[in-house]
């Protein structure tokens, strides 16, 4: 990951006062200005979220239900039947 210096955008976040003082202290203990630490966790979870599965949250359902099959061609039957 790298950043740059100066950066070419700025923004503005509204942080509750708790977690702006665990920003604060976090930063600290890395040795990093409180914009370079939120620079860097931004960043890393637009990475995370950008690199994740789309389908990853539906793993524990794709595949789960059995229709017992042919209902497509059933269904097509009866529409058929109803023109």
């Amino acid at each position: 990951m790298s950043m740059a210096r100066y950066p070419r955008f700025m923004t503005s976040v509204r942080l509750d006062l708790e977690l702006e003082s665990r920003l604060k202290q976090a930063a600290r203990l890395r040795g990093e200005s409180l914009s370079e630490f939120i620079r860097r966790a931004s960043a890393e979870r637009a990475d995370a979220t950008l690199s994740a599965d789309p389908a990853g949250g539906w793993d524990d359902v794709v595949g789960v239900v059995h229709g017992g099959g042919n209902r497509a061609r059933r269904t097509g039957e009866a529409f058929a039947a109803e023109l």
